[in-house]
């Protein structure tokens, strides 16, 4: 059975379905991270190789559409900090800021 350690990612995109339902506090803050450190090696394995890595998750159950304290923005700044480099965030998955 293949792994992916067995593709090169080298000028590929990867989109990854990743669980990033992680714990904020009321602030914002990340409770815990094991959620995204249990994805990083995946994440690094296809940015190491030289491709980019577009990631999809939830944060939170909202019942009437988007609330803020659900935003996956709130985690972009720990995402850029585990993986040493900048991450964007695009706050819909349709129009010009999803290109």
């Amino acid at each position: 059975m293949k792994t992916i350690d067995d593709f090169n990612f080298s000028g590929k995109k990867a989109l990854i379905r990743v669980d990033f339902n992680v714990p904020l506090d009321e602030n914002y803050n990340i409770t815990d991270d094991n959620r995204i450190q249990g994805a990083l090696p995946t994440i690094k394995k296809i940015l190491n190789d030289g491709g980019s890595v577009i990631l999809m998750s939830h944060l939170g159950r909202p019942k009437e559409g988007p609330v803020e304290k659900y935003s996956l923005k709130h985690i972009v700044k720990h995402l850029s900090d585990v993986l040493g480099r900048e991450v964007q965030f695009a706050s819909d998955c349709i129009g010009d800021e999803a290109v």
